[in-house]
């Protein structure tokens, strides 16, 4: 479906557009898969096929190619690529200008099935900061925190804070963003963490989530 100028700036999306989504009239949003409270603003392009969930705010220019998958409450910020393959869980911060692949040796003549890309998953609550790029076959833990300009080139942990290109790991990231002490507590919010399962990260050190500072409602709708 593609959104015309007809309706005034600031305005929710007709009735062929998914229930409760705002799209900008210059935003185009040809999926029918978006959850409520989602909003699509200018020259943001939401392809067929592509599923998103409630409460997302996709911002200018933003593109979500089809078979992209993004969970409930996930910003996308200006200018950035989500291509088929990749699935981003809920919470999940994108920052401007990043970029996902999904083919690892890409040639203009070669045409490849969607069979033969590869896959790429963004746990929840994860942020990438401005012109992070992922190649693909990676997956990025919950919480994590990837610094910009980072290149994302092999998994990282849940609640790892990397940087660099290739992004190498520098400590360890809070659930609300802070960087955590020696002793693995968050000097903002005093949430305690410990070793999980060698090699996935980080997780509570008490039962349960951690206090952090937890995700805000879904954005209102428009």
């Amino acid at each position: 479906m593609t959104m015309t100028n007809s309706r005034p700036a600031g305005t929710v999306a007709d009735a062929k557009s998914p229930p409760g989504v705002f799209v900008h009239p210059r935003g185009l949003c040809e999926s029918d898969t978006v959850g409520p409270g989602t909003r699509i603003w200018a020259f943001a392009h939401v392809m067929p096929g592509a599923v998103v969930g409630a409460g997302c705010n996709i911002c200018d220019h933003a593109f979500i190619e089809s078979g992209a998958r993004l969970g409930d409450r996930v910003t996308v910020k200006n200018i950035t690529l989500v291509c088929d393959w990749v699935t981003i869980e809920d919470d999940v911060f994108l920052g401007p200008n990043v970029l996902f692949t999904n083919d690892f040796r890409p040639r203009a003549e070669v045409r490849k099935d969607r069979g033969e890309l590869t896959p790429t998953v963004v746990r929840r609550g994860a942020t990438l900061a401005a012109g992070v790029i992922v190649v693909t076959g990676t997956e990025i833990g919950e919480y994590a925190f990837v610094g910009a300009g980072a290149v994302i080139t092999r998994d990282v942990p849940a609640h790892a804070l990397v940087l660099g290109s290739p992004a190498r790991p520098v400590g360890w990231a809070c659930r609300c963003g802070e960087r955590l002490t020696d002793k693995l507590i968050c000097p903002a919010c005093g949430a305690a963490y410990k070793p999980a399962t060698p090699g996935t990260g980080l997780r509570a050190a008490g039962a349960g989530e951690p206090p952090g500072r937890l995700p805000g409602p879904a954005a209102p709708r428009v």
